[in-house]
């Protein structure tokens, strides 16, 4: 969905671009910027020649020395809220936009966005989700558009401060009138299971609302004081030696007027400040370990279950990592009320935080590689688990497997929604049987 950003979206997204867009063409033809012409080695904001056109580099610069991941010559490197903007307009729109991306030499990971602006028109749309760049080799992302003509674009790094990022072969298919194929999902991103829920970045949606984090994407229920669910990747490049933080707090970029969970909401419950995304899934810098104590990353969570049966669940998943895997996770809850050490309780916090019944969890196993969405098969590894919310509960996370089906079921959600459907008929029926140690 659009994100409009002056900050208000109009009565339809649909009658914006009505009022903005020319009139379509048939002809789709690609255009591609490689960086590779062009100087402009410091980054103060100006303009630069490329063979394109002339681009508008603001905290960002062309970069070619050794550290600058880069398919040919140079790359572009964007620094603190570094932007690419286009100083003119493709004539025929676009159906796709892809870029590639990693982190510049060995900096943090940081996230960027890619905005559009049809002739006309002064308002900037963005296309698509953030996409984070955490490797340190070029990724690709893609991007639906599918916008007919006047168009241009913007690249925008909107997470990671000092830490940097290279962008490189920017590449525009132009707008047809037939239908293009849905772009294929990006590897290594947090959403590229799903959006499990539908979730957006919308005030009106204040139950079902899309925070992406450079680190984890979720779904938070404003009312409810908790996310619905929170997804993400795991890879080596996230394992580090950063020590956890233990630095909970407010989460500050809720919506203005939003109640913020804080630090001591849980204070004296019984209950544990409960991961989604663990600490121990964010090592890699002490920043990315820091955002997994957001309380917008918790949920009040009986300490047996947390510390037994879910931190040995967590700990193997680290372990399938170290074997070679990749692994793309989804934990949520659900019900309300759960016991914990002091007893039974619905809600905390005056009322402000819902004690879930049951809490559970995906993960979805892959040998590391590419195209990671249609390696997905009958023979793929997932695990998913229902546990309850329940301080007497049994040590030993291999007695609460459950199929995907069984939790979708439970919680009304679609996981595992980028998958093909006859894949998903498949996968989301089984039963995990594998290993547990």
């Amino acid at each position: 969905m659009p994100v409009y950003l002056t900050g208000r979206r109009p009565r339809t997204g649909l009658l914006l671009a009505l009022l903005c867009l020319l009139a379509p063409t048939a002809w789709a033809q690609t255009t591609t910027e490689s960086f590779d012409s062009g100087t402009k080695p410091t980054y103060p904001a100006a303009p630069v020649t490329l063979s394109t056109g002339s681009w508008i580099f603001d905290d960002a610069l062309l970069g070619t020395d050794a550290q600058d991941h880069r398919a040919g010559a140079q790359a572009a490197r964007l620094q603190q809220a570094g932007t690419l903007t286009m100083d003119f307009f493709l004539p025929d729109g676009a159906s796709t936009v892809s870029v590639q991306h990693a982190a510049y030499g060995t900096d943090a990971t940081a996230a960027f966005e890619l905005w559009y602006q049809t002739q006309g028109c002064d308002t900037w749309v963005r296309a698509g989700q953030p996409v984070v760049a955490f490797s340190y080799s070029l990724q690709t992302a893609s991007f639906p558009v599918n916008v007919p003509g006047g168009l241009r674009f913007q690249l925008r790094k909107v997470t990671g401060g000092s830490a940097r990022l290279n962008l490189d072969n920017f590449t525009v298919t132009a707008f047809t009138t037939t239908a293009p194929p849905p772009p294929v999902a990006g590897d290594n991103q947090h959403l590229t299971m799903g959006n499990p829920s539908g979730a957006t970045a919308e005030v009106s949606m204040p139950t079902n609302y899309l925070l992406e984090k450079a680190q984890y994407a979720l779904s938070y229920h404003r009312d409810r004081g908790t996310p619905n669910w929170v997804s993400w990747y795991l890879a080596p490049v996230w394992i580090g030696s950063a020590s956890r933080q233990n630095d909970f707090r407010a989460d500050p970029t809720l919506p203005a007027g939003w109640y913020q969970v804080g630090s001591g909401s849980y204070s004296g419950s019984g209950f544990d400040r409960g991961h989604n995304c663990p600490s121990a899934d964010r090592t890699s810098t002490v920043a990315d370990n820091s955002a997994t104590f957001l309380m917008t990353n918790m949920i009040p969570q009986a300490p047996n279950n947390n510390q037994q049966s879910w931190a040995d669940l967590e700990n193997y998943g680290r372990t399938l990592v170290d074997a070679g895997n990749e692994l793309y996770i989804i934990m949520g809850a659900y019900g309300k009320g759960g016991t914990g050490s002091a007893g039974y309780a619905e809600t905390l916090d005056q009322g402000r935080v819902q004690v879930p019944r049951r809490v559970w969890k995906v993960i979805v196993v892959l040998p590391r590689g590419t195209n990671d969405v249609s390696r997905v098969s009958a023979a793929t590894r997932i695990i998913a688990i229902d546990t309850p919310n329940d301080n007497g509960m049994v040590r030993g996370w291999g007695q609460y497997r459950t199929s995907v089906d069984a939790i979708e079921a439970a919680t009304g959600l679609d996981l595992l929604s980028a998958l093909p459907t006859s894949v998903q008929q498949v996968v989301e029926a089984q039963v995990d049987s594998g290993p547990t140690n």
